[in-house]
């Protein structure tokens, strides 16, 4: 059997429109978009029609979008181009407790070395903050509120408007990485509300090394990098034309495809629950039951390690995730899982299964009727588990 890869949280095999889209700007259109003769002047076009492109998908204007490498770059650029600029008045920040590494490790870093202040936002038993808590942690000092827009382990999509509300009426900028998001539900800024957002393609079966960050037009970013003008400095060196191209159509046909795999992939994770709290004694799901990326679900297998189980089901032809690709070999349990509250041995038990464009009902019928028996052998090799259990 071809292998099942459920994992498509973590990263996407591209779409072979979108590397048509891109062949062009690695061969015969090979230009550096800052150089001034015509074959500088074409690959220039391509950016910025690249760039109206992904504008409009997220109601923004041109000039308000940025092209990075990529979510962790785009989110570095927020929470830390963001402190830098306002040091000097404002130092704290609130990062919520189950961020992406991308927002919470350089939120920690300018804790740790530069003498900001951190509160991280908590969160319910499935994983939504509230807006209430929100403005108990704002203060005069707040530079940043930074919230993730859909959960990467849980798929638990946040109420961003209320948040990002709260902070504006308080004065205090708003980013949220809308990395898991983008593609899977509907990214408006406006609607929103937010003065900055970071989002990336390979999620959604585009190029790794490519994303962009919406900046708000009159909102200032101190920039990490210096050696040139391109992206009107906030974010020099050789602009990346044909993954900036490879984004733009990676979006448009996401934006084709989102109902249709919305609705799709709903019913697959629907099934999937079902038949795993029926197959599965003393499974535990961590997901939301509703307000959730539809693609996206978490169990807890007590008694068995989430590591071991990744490993078992990948020996049978299966890929899933013990939670973030960042994370992968990390022996303590998910951070997300922990802020909710969620046991340790439950959090260690936890496993991610994030499905995809390509899965279909009898692939998940598969592993359905190789996860059980796999859980029960390694619940098996557990003392402590058979103790309880006795």
């Amino acid at each position: 059997m071809k292998p099942i890869y459920l994992d498509h949280n973590a990263t996407t095999p591209v779409d072979r429109r979108v590397v048509d889209a891109m062949l062009p700007y690695l061969t015969e259109h090979f230009g550096n978009a800052s150089s001034v003769h015509n074959v500088g002047r074409d690959a220039k076009v391509a950016l910025e029609n690249a760039r109206e492109q992904v504008a409009a998908l997220i109601n923004c204007l041109p000039s308000e979008l940025y092209f990075t490498s990529g979510g962790t770059e785009s989110d570095n650029i927020a929470v830390l181009g963001t402190a830098f600029e306002y040091r000097a008045q404002k130092r704290h920040l609130v990062v919520g407790a189950t961020e992406h590494h991308a927002v919470i490790e350089p939120a920690e870093f300018l804790h740790e070395k530069e003498g900001f202040t951190l509160d991280l936002l908590p969160v319910d038993s499935e994983g939504f903050a509230s807006a209430e808590k929100l403005n108990e942690l704002l203060r005069d000092t707040t530079a940043l509120v930074s919230v993730m827009y859909a959960n990467n382990e849980t798929g638990t999509i946040q109420d961003i408007a209320t948040l990002s509300e709260t902070a504006r009426g308080r004065g205090v900028l708003f980013h949220t990485d809308a990395v898991q998001a983008i593609g899977k539900i509907e990214v408006d800024v406006k609607e929103l509300g937010v003065d900055m957002l970071s989002l990336t393609g390979h999620k959604i079966y585009g190029p790794k090394g490519v994303g962009a960050l919406f900046i708000r037009q009159g909102v200032k970013i101190a920039p990490l990098f210096y050696g040139g003008a391109h992206e009107k400095k906030r974010r020099p060196g050789t602009e990346n034309v044909a993954g900036a191209v490879g984004l733009a159509k990676t979006l448009e046909v996401a934006e084709q495809h989102r109902e249709e795999d919305y609705r799709r992939l709903s019913e697959l994770a629907d099934y999937s629950i079902e038949r795993v709290a029926t197959l599965v004694g003393g499974a535990h799901l961590n997901s939301p039951a509703t307000r959730r990326i539809p693609q996206t679900v978490n169990f807890s297998f007590p008694g068995a390690e989430g590591e071991s189980i990744v490993l078992s089901l990948d020996m049978k032809g299966i890929a899933v995730s013990s939670g973030s690709a960042c994370t992968s070999g990390a022996t303590e349990p998910s951070h997300v899982l922990t802020a909710m509250g969620i046991p340790l041995e439950r959090g260690r038990a936890a496993v991610r299964f994030s499905m995809g464009r390509a899965t279909k009902r009898e692939q998940i019928d598969y592993v359905l009727s190789v996860l059980p028996p796999e859980v029960e052998r390694l619940r098996s090799l557990s003392p402590g588990y058979r103790r309880s259990q006795s």
